[in-house]
């Protein structure tokens, strides 16, 4: 199959294992599907240290399965991407721990307080079911299934999300100051997490031609502000002075896009923010702390016909 005839048969799950598709369509779709992969794998470590700190049983019981639905959620990913066959599963995440793999600009940033949880637990995963519940439409079939269990699941950690912040938003004084200090500090990254405004963004068009992608980031960005905007001031949070935001007649929002640091976002991008290299070389050390357990279960796993494998090189 050329690319023309992709373009001319993309549309929600047209393409599968089965077909043989042109290089070019297989390296943007294991691009994209990674850097999906690495955003789950790497915001659920962001997450992780809060179990221990979360206020009640019940509050860490539920946000430890939170953390490990994320887990599962880049494991299925990584799965989809490897069906393309340019990347393993292994590569990808050696990737991911050597600083090669990129992921989303919201996992880069440090989390010190528990007022900053809902911000990924509610406005981050918002919007990431916003572009999610597109992709069950992506014409790739395995990340098309993907997304079916994980938009699922999405919905329980949004909901999730939105619980921790309206207890605190009904709270104390205290607890409504650190959290309108939370939300003022993490809205401009909130707002960046669907990329690059259409005329920087280098992969859209393409990613668009071929169906893996259905919405532009603008699209999504704005319908992500329509939503949320009101949603956050009825838990009486403020919403940031920069980057400001519009009120169009309709009643419908858009971002004024000069106010957003796009110099740092591409920082970012690039794997050069400095916090980042603490979550990235996080998630190295502890790939290599359990380098041991994958070693002895491919040197201790039975070979078709009972016959043990051979031992890991």
């Amino acid at each position: 199959m050329d690319l023309d005839e992709v373009k001319a048969r993309a549309g929600p799950r047209a393409f599968s294992p089965a077909d043989d598709m042109p290089e070019e369509y297989r390296k943007a779709a294991t691009r994209m599907i990674q850097f999906h992969a690495n955003s789950e794998i790497m915001g659920a470590y962001l997450e992780k240290p809060f179990i221990r700190q979360a206020p009640s049983l019940d509050r860490k019981l539920s946000f430890s399965a939170k953390v490990q639905d994320e887990i599962g959620h880049g494991q299925l990913l990584y799965r989809a991407a490897e069906s393309l066959g340019i990347k393993t599963r292994e590569e990808m995440l050696d990737e991911l721990a050597e600083g090669e793999g990129k992921f989303l600009n919201c996992f880069h940033y440090p989390m010190d307080s528990w007022a900053e949880v809902p911000m990924i637990g509610f406005f981050v995963d918002g919007a990431a079911m916003r572009r999610q519940a597109t992709l069950k439409s992506t014409s790739w079939e395995p990340y098309a299934h993907a997304m079916d269990k994980i938009c699922f699941e999405e919905g329980f950690h949004v909901k999730h999300g939105e619980d921790i912040m309206a207890r605190m938003a009904t709270g104390s004084k205290k607890e409504q100051e650190m959290l309108q200090e939370a939300f003022d500090e993490w809205w401009p990254r909130i707002i960046q997490f669907f990329g690059p405004t259409n005329d920087k963004s280098t992969h859209h068009d393409f990613a668009s031609e071929v169906g893996l992608k259905q919405k532009s980031n603008d699209e999504l960005r704005d319908a992500f502000l329509d939503a949320y905007v009101p949603k956050a001031k009825s838990y009486g949070l403020e919403i940031p002075e920069s980057p400001r935001i519009r009120e169009r007649d309709d009643g419908s929002y858009e971002v004024v896009e000069d106010d957003l640091d796009w110099d740092e976002f591409f920082t970012i991008a690039k794997n050069e923010f400095e916090s980042g290299k603490g979550q990235i070389n996080s998630r190295k050390a502890a790939q290599e702390a359990v380098e041991w357990v994958r070693e002895t279960i491919e040197s201790d796993a039975p070979a078709v016909g009972g016959h043990a494998a051979p031992a890991a090189d």
